[in-house]
Formats: C-alpha cells, sequence, structure tokens
C-alpha cells in the first residue's frame, strides 16, 4: 500500500514501512523502517514530524547538508547522506537517486545536489521525483509508479508535470506537491487530463 498524506510526504507499507518527506503527520505511528529525505527544506525535513513516524532502529536516508543534523538527533551508524545520480543498497533496501532542481527559479540549486528517488520494493519501483522542474536527467526514467510534483511556484506546474509524465516510462502516475502550501485539487485534475496513455491516481483529496 502507498499513501501520499500531505504536499510531498508519502507512506509506502510493503513488508517493510518506508516513509519520504514526512510532513504534517495527522497522528502518531513509529513504524518506519527507513525515512528518505529529497532535501533540507522544512517542508521536507520536519523534526517534528520525523518524531511522530521513527523508531528505534529507523534507518534515516538523507542529502549531505542534512547529514549533520540528522547525526545531532538520530544514531550516527543510521544515518547515510546520498548524492544525486547514484545506486545504492543499504541494509537490504535497493534504490537509486536522481537529480532534483530548478531550471529558471532559484529554490532547488543544482549544486546543492538535492535529489529524487527511485525505490525498490517487492519487485515493483517507486519513483519520488522531489522538488524539480522537468530537467534532462529525468527524462529517461523507468518505474512502475512515479510520484510527480504538479504545485508550480518550487517546482514544475501542471502542465510541464504532465508533459514528464507523458514522457517517462511509468504505469501509474501520481501527482504531489499541491494542496498544502502551493497548487490545488484543480491542478490535479488538469494534471490528469493532460497525461496520457497512463493510469493517474489522485491521492491528495
Amino acid at each position: 500500500m502507498i499513501e501520499v498524506l500531505c504536499h510531498n510526504s508519502i507512506r509506502i507499507t510493503e513488508g517493510i514501512t518506508i516513509y519520504i518527506d514526512p510532513f504534517k503527520i495527522d497522528k502518531t505511528y513509529h513504524d518506519a523502517d527507513y525515512i528518505f529525505f529529497t532535501h533540507s527544506h522544512y517542508d521536507h525535513f520536519s523534526l517534528e514530524d520525523i518524531e511522530k513516524v521513527k523508531k528505534e532502529h529507523t534507518v534515516y536516508i538523507v542529502t549531505k547538508d542534512i547529514k549533520e543534523k540528522a547525526e545531532t538527533g538520530f544514531p550516527k551508524e543510521n544515518v547515510f547522506a546520498v548524492e544525486p545520480n547514484e545506486t545504492y543498497d543499504i541494509q537490504g533496501l535497493h534504490f537509486k537517486t536522481t537529480y532534483a532542481y530548478n531550471v529558471n527559479k532559484a529554490f532547488h540549486p543544482k549544486e546543492n545536489k538535492w535529489v529524487g528517488y527511485i525505490i525498490e520494493v517487492n519487485h515493483k519501483t517507486y519513483y519520488i521525483a522531489g522538488d524539480t522542474d522537468n530537467i534532462e536527467e529525468i527524462q529517461n526514467i523507468e518505474c512502475d509508479e512515479a510520484y510527480i510534483p504538479i504545485g508550480g511556484t518550487y517546482t514544475m506546474n501542471y502542465q510541464e508535470a504532465a508533459e514528464l509524465a507523458n514522457h517517462i516510462k511509468a504505469k501509474v502516475v501520481i501527482p504531489t506537491h499541491y494542496g498544502s502550501i502551493v497548487g490545488s485539487k484543480e491542478d490535479a485534475i488538469k494534471f490528469k487530463e493532460l497525461v496520457k496513455n497512463k493510469e493517474v491516481k489522485i491521492l491528495i483529496k
């Protein structure tokens, strides 16, 4: 099962429990085997929300700018820093990192080395794009499910996101990064109308 809890906050429960960018968590879970962070902005790396999902042996996958802060609050041996365009096997979990940055705005510079993820769980691959524009490096993504930001302002908007969705090889596409800070349910509906030959699921209501 996979849920988009809010914004870019995603929960995967497929034998193990994985969170990506937990934010505005509305109840206490304490069930995270892994927590992935795409970058250090408050709506993606929230200590308050981490406390609601972490447990004793949670593994934290972080970008390098988060590493020192994460090691202050969590066991150092469970904190792993990653960079874009790499492949990792960490404590039994296989995943790849992708580039995630802005082209014509300054919110997410390429030099920060922030990331998206392609995570493999039970022979399915989940692409979580992170905060990014429709950049060259992600045009050839292959996955089962793709989670793409559509809110505009800080990421691509719904039209740009639909262009990416139509280009990549994904069976299912899910819009994210709307309904909380920027973007609306209407953007998700318009996104769905523009995506061709793929199933689109709207999970943020």
